[in-house]
């Protein structure tokens, strides 16, 4: 078995969303909120392999802006998953060194759990082994949105935004862009995630269950991300000068 020591290149940050907790669970005769439950037990283990391996920032979607359209029961669930992990597991996180954003809109949750959203933020923020961004409630044509909103607020002109700009405006202002984005669960679509950040990021898709990736799994995707050619419009020539 490969060791973290034995991957020739470490993606500083990774982005996953976390698909295939309610078939999980289906297929185990269980209700889809039990496979939300057993997702989030997992994310505690790739929290783990991320820092052995030495990645340094992980984006996890837990709620899209449009997961509102489920069923009223299973919204009211996973509202109250997010707000009994932060109970359970904020205190562990910041005495590991885990530093919590929230990436997302707080617009539309209850108010005792955007407290407990900001308490978490505020009591991390100068943690640095590991950023975690949460994606929560989180939408990436409504983050575009956000974006051009508050340029206009603050009288941007035409000629004042570039790309440079646009990034700074973002939920994730301040971080890189993710060089990979994982996707579990057998879909190969991006699902209106990170539509900006993600412009040149490397995709991987595995039909592995959100419960199910396991360590191994993630190992499995660090390896065909290190074979992978980096270019950014430019040519396998440029890149190999470059390098």
């Amino acid at each position: 078995m490969s060791s973290p020591q034995t991957l020739s290149r470490i993606p500083t940050h990774i982005a996953i969303i976390m698909d295939g907790n309610g078939r999980w669970a289906r297929a185990r005769g269980l209700p889809r909120l039990a496979g939300h439950r057993a997702g989030t037990e997992n994310l505690r283990r790739i929290l783990t392999a991320c820092v052995e391996f030495g990645v340094k920032i992980l984006t996890i979607w837990a709620f899209s802006t449009e997961n509102w359209r489920r069923p009223q029961e299973e919204v009211r669930g996973l509202m109250d998953i997010v707000e009994q992990v932060i109970d359970r597991e904020l205190s562990e996180l910041h005495k590991n060194g885990v530093r919590l954003r929230h990436v997302g809109r707080l617009e539309g949750i209850s108010r005792p759990l955007q407290a407990k959203v900001r308490r978490a933020t505020e009591l991390t923020q100068n943690n640095d082994r590991l950023i975690l961004n949460v994606a929560f409630n989180y939408g990436g044509k409504a983050e575009l949105l956000d974006a051009i909103k508050r340029m206009i607020a603050d009288g941007l002109r035409p000629e004042d935004i570039d790309e440079e700009r646009v990034t700074s405006y973002l939920y994730t202002a301040g971080l890189p862009d993710p060089d990979m984005i994982i996707r579990t669960g057998n879909e190969c679509r991006i699902s209106n995630f990170m539509l900006w950040q993600g412009a040149y990021s490397e995709y991987y898709f595995t039909p592995v269950l959100w419960p199910d990736f396991d360590k191994e799994e993630l190992r499995k995707a660090l390896e065909d991300y290190a074979r992978r050619e980096r270019r950014f419009g430019r040519t396998t020539e440029q890149v190999s000068i470059s390098n």
